[in-house]
């Protein structure tokens, strides 16, 4: 098995990692990747037991930055700029405090430190769903997701994960059978005397609620020279909502501040 985390790179210059959330891929961020392409070396990273990386039995954030460190190992990088999206922000974070040496900036987008508890158990009803009904079309897929979500957008995203396996075989991208029975972990804070001691910003979805106020206080505690920026109407996938703002505050901040 090759522990190697997929990716794709773009661009050239300083390095900078972005990290999907829960169900995502890198395919999720191909195109912002391609416009911080214009100043970085740019890479995008499936996860652990999603796209097209490797698949195991344990998911939790130590695991994930243990992950990521030999990422960086494998490809000579240092120094990198970190971008990570709700649980990809959860690796983010876990990892810029147990490898501070290899982080120069830290983006978190729409998660905190804290503990979150689980939350997302109709769209795993959904995905069980999808996954016992032994599929043969998108449409089908779709049909099943559309009993528990109206939204089409929330539809599409999950939709992207699916692949044939075979030629008769339509299945998820992801490993739900471990992100299922290891959804706990996904909720999981930063340990208590996690520190990462350079820059870091927190993107916030306006209309998001994952990051409140009363937050602010654990924030610093393991982020000091942190700095919060709200982006007006969007929610929780905030650099998909939107894109152009999104990419404004994140590129001043890494090339600025």
């Amino acid at each position: 098995m090759n522990k190697i985390l997929h990716s794709k790179i773009f661009g050239e210059g300083k390095p900078l990692i972005i990290l999907h959330g829960l169900f995502g891929m890198l395919d999720n961020w191909q195109a912002l990747a391609k416009e911080f392409a214009c100043f970085f070396e740019t890479h995008i990273i499936d996860l652990r037991n999603h796209g097209r990386s490797f698949h195991a039995n344990q998911h939790n954030y130590e695991l994930m930055s243990e992950d990521l460190i030999s990422y960086l190992n494998d490809y000579n990088l240092d120094d990198v700029y970190l971008i990570g999206h709700s649980m990809g922000g959860k690796v983010a974070m876990t990892f810029a405090c147990m490898y501070p040496e290899s982080v120069e900036k830290l983006v978190v987008v729409d998660i905190a430190p804290k503990y979150y508890p689980p939350h997302h158990q109709e769209i795993l009803s959904a995905l069980n769903a999808v996954e016992q009904a032994k599929i043969k079309s998108r449409k089908d897929a779709d049909q099943i997701l559309s009993q528990y979500f109206s939204e089409s957008t929330i539809r599409q995203f999950l939709l992207k994960n699916l692949y044939w396996k075979s030629s008769t075989e339509l299945t998820f991208k992801f490993n739900l059978k471990v992100l299922s029975n290891q959804i706990e972990n996904v909720g999981q804070a930063l340990h208590i005397s996690a520190l990462f001691e350079n820059p870091t910003l927190f993107i916030v979805g306006q209309a998001s609620n994952y990051i409140k106020k009363t937050d602010i206080e654990l924030i610093e505690s393991h982020f000091p020279d942190f700095e919060i920026v709200e982006i007006p109407e969007s929610g929780h996938w905030v650099h998909a909502e939107s894109p152009v703002q999104f990419f404004d505050k994140v590129s001043r901040f890494l090339i600025y501040y």
